[in-house]
């Protein structure tokens, strides 16, 4: 048994209850097991494919779901479970996991599954043999083409554990982001993100451990004793003194984290991401934006190139979380508008467009307002 299903087993050892979310717009209904898109759908599955490597059995009551043969599906299982045991990473976000689900099984059960999935998720030399004459799926959304036809196993599948279905997906843009532009001063690697750091769809405080190469020699001998003093003071219960270090060490941009049951000393930097304004909080989408961001980057370790400092004293940079372009999914998810008023790089521009012809995101509503717009209103008015 791989260690990343044990892992995930252990995050959903009890069966979840069905249910359904509310709340705020954007909430995903919720899978047979109970289990949203943002929930613990990837544990779900992860259980289900560890009691499968012991019992080869497959879930009671998939079949409700899908069209295939129970030995058909057992055969799904084994394949996604074997896929699951190479990944490096493992899956570790209903996304994630979707897309492994999507290439593991695409060319298993072709007229169950691969007819649902769009032709920038494969490769194919040859045709479709045997294509159905009765049935366009070209102009027709996904939520439409599993009532439609019953045989396509894949939608079922996905929506079984209340993962994102094919349609929602983003495709990302191979590598890294484009070129980077002159002008970049640094470069950030952070420590793990706290969620509640996340101040909006576009600004996050973030901290850099002090051992950091570029942070090392920077660090005011001041605060390196009073970090010392701090922990000798909490050794001897001396609270009050402690709480005044930490004051200190606060005060001058610096933060003693817990991580991993070490303290660490990090300098502190709040960040602006460059290139995109999501929607204030206050405005509609802003809590779509926010948790989004919270989503992406919640527990990682990021990469940021910083190219600028604002007025507020936010660093403005481009982000990265496990390679991954947090504008590019920002914008591609219609949670961000492209702030051409300072940046003029294409490829945000084409991202934008992108998500504007989807109707995704803030793009749903036919005359959203720029958050900066809605900035300068407030200002104005009061």
């Amino acid at each position: 048994m791989g260690n990343a299903l044990r892992f995930l087993y252990g995050q959903c050892c009890s069966d979840p209850q069905t249910t359904t979310t509310g709340g705020a717009a954007g909430d995903q209904p919720l899978g047979h097991h109970g289990v949203s898109s943002s929930d613990v759908g990837v544990s779900a599955l992860a259980q289900h494919l560890y009691h499968f490597e012991i019992t080869s059995q497959v879930p009671e009551g998939l079949s409700k779901h899908v069209s295939s043969s129970k030995k058909a599906q057992s055969n799904w299982y084994k394949k996604l479970s074997k896929a699951w045991r190479e990944s490096k990473p493992p899956p570790k976000t209903p996304e994630e996991a979707s897309r492994l689900v999507i290439h593991t099984l695409h060319r298993h059960q072709r007229p169950d599954i691969e007819v649902l999935l769009p032709q920038s998720f494969f490769k194919r030399d040859d045709p479709d043999p045997d294509p159905d004459p009765d049935f366009d799926i070209k102009n027709k959304p996904l939520s439409r083409l599993h009532f439609a036809k019953g045989n396509f196993t894949q939608f079922g599948l996905l929506s079984f554990y209340g993962l994102p279905l094919v349609d929602s997906l983003v495709e990302l843009t191979a590598g890294e982001a484009p070129p980077l532009p002159d002008g970049l001063k640094f470069e950030l690697h952070t420590l793990p993100v706290d969620p509640r750091a996340v101040a909006d769809g576009d600004g996050v405080t973030v901290y850099v451990s002090t051992s950091d190469a570029r942070e090392s020699s920077r660090v005011p001998l001041e605060i390196q004793m009073a970090a010392v003093e701090r922990k000798e003071a909490r050794a001897q219960r001396n609270y009050t003194r402690a709480d005044s270090l930490h004051t200190q060490i606060k005060n001058a941009g610096y933060g003693v984290l817990h991580i991993d049951n070490e303290e660490i000393l990090a300098r502190k930097y709040r960040i602006r991401l460059r290139g995109i304004d999501a929607p204030e909080n206050a405005m509609p989408y802003g809590k779509e934006a926010k948790d989004e961001l919270v989503k992406i980057i919640d527990g990682k370790c990021l990469k940021i190139l910083i190219f600028d400092e604002d007025q507020y004293g936010r660093f403005v940079g481009d982000m990265y979380c496990n390679g991954v372009f947090v504008q590019e999914l920002m914008l591609k998810k219609g949670l961000a508008w492209h702030y051409t008023a300072y940046d003029k790089r294409p490829e945000l521009a084409k991202w934008e467009k992108s998500a504007r012809a989807k109707r995704i995101g803030l793009w749903a509503s036919s005359n959203p307002e720029m958050p900066w717009e809605w900035r300068k209103n407030r200002r104005e008015h009061g």
